[in-house]
């Protein structure tokens, strides 16, 4: 009986959580309950407080910086929590009052009519690799801002380098510069060292994925995306560990818009107006599609490389990666020709690259585990 059943919404913060109840039923009771420490044993007496013999707790909590320790805590103790998309919770346009008890209050309401949106939680494993994946795109992040200083700090001193950077021949370039003043020299040889202690970095993280990688459960299907051109093994596995188990969606039309690279649309009456791509769901994997869309710009082929990411992988593995290649190296030309902007024709090869990965996942069998 639903009567039975209590919603528990909680407002989580660094310190504090502030919690909200909601009996069930149509007419049930709503009321704040309180606020605790963000701690284990908090939670724990929280937990005693509130079970009573024949009652059925469940909790729900917005996604968010303190993870999902709270959601693997009361699941071991046996109750259901959900963690929820905080951009898909539905609120009312005339409401201007957030506080922390207003919050939990409105998500125990929401929780106990359904109108939640649960997001997919990784286990332990699976979130480690997240951690250590996301590191590395740090170190990118970082190696990319300290090149770009170092670059405008030459430009600034009329020293502009017009070819390929980042060569050895580039290296040599740096090497030779000579300035007037001392200073110019210590902040060179700063950047330099910025450089050089950035790109270890980036390294050391791609050498410790691909140690990892050997025991994850998740594996074969980053192998199996390596079919694909433009997924070389550290976007294949960004990608995996993002979207975590792909055969979650239905379709590829779904994985598409969880990912944002479907169009908004804002119609009414007989007017339908299409813009530009949402932008929801996870970035990070999105980006990394769009990157990999930049490579369908040439004429189709298996190159040496991609030959060697493809050894032993199954046949029909090898064939969708060589359909994506056909379709979407044909789909960039037409594209182009039509006069499209470069920027709007890698992101409809993206949208349509996320369902040859969705095609690819499908085909690799799921862990027994």
């Amino acid at each position: 009986m639903d009567e039975h059943i209590t919603y528990v919404g909680l407002d989580v913060h660094k310190e504090t959580i502030s919690v909200a109840l909601a009996v069930g039923g149509r007419r049930g009771e709503v009321r704040e309950h309180g606020q605790i420490s963000n701690t284990p044993a908090a939670l724990t007496r929280l937990l005693s407080k509130l079970s009573q013999p024949g009652a059925v707790l469940r909790f729900c909590y917005e996604a968010g910086p303190c993870g999902y320790g709270i959601q693997r805590q009361l699941t071991a103790a046996g109750h259901d929590c959900v963690v929820v998309a905080p951009s898909l919770i539905p609120r009312k346009p005339g409401d201007r009052i957030k506080t922390d008890r207003r919050d939990a209050i409105n998500l125990a309401k929401l929780h106990r009519a359904g109108e939640l949106t649960p997001v997919w939680i990784p286990d332990l494993a699976h979130e480690a690799m997240r951690d250590l994946v996301r590191a590395r795109l740090a170190a990118v992040r970082s190696l990319r801002q300290a090149r770009q200083q170092l670059s405008g700090f030459l430009l600034r001193h009329g020293f502009h380098y017009n070819r390929p950077a980042w060569t050895q021949m580039h290296r040599r370039w740096l090497a030779g510069l000579r300035f007037e003043q001392l200073a110019h020299h210590i902040v060179l040889e700063d950047c330099m060292s910025t450089i050089e202690a950035a790109t270890a970095r980036r390294d050391r993280l791609t050498a410790q994925i691909e140690t990892m990688l050997v025991d994850w459960v998740l594996a074969p299907v980053v192998h199996a995306l390596q079919a694909l051109r433009g997924m070389a093994l550290v976007t294949a596995a960004t990608v995996i560990a993002e979207l975590g188990d792909i055969t979650r969606f239905e379709n590829p039309r779904q994985l598409m818009a969880y990912l944002g690279l479907v169009p908004s649309e804002h119609s009414s009456g007989g007017t339908r107006r299409q813009g530009g791509v949402t932008k929801a769901g996870n970035g990070t994997a999105r980006r990394m599609l769009v990157e990999a869309a930049w490579s369908y710009r040439f004429p189709a082929r298996v190159s040496r490389e991609q030959l060697l990411r493809q050894e032993g992988l199954p046949k029909p593995i090898r064939d969708t990666a060589w359909k994506a290649q056909m379709r979407l190296c044909g789909r960039y030309r037409k594209l182009t020709r039509a006069g499209k902007p470069a920027t709007t024709v890698t992101t409809a090869i993206a949208r349509e690259l996320a369902g040859f990965v969705w095609a690819i996942a499908a085909q690799v069998p799921r862990p027994t585990n």
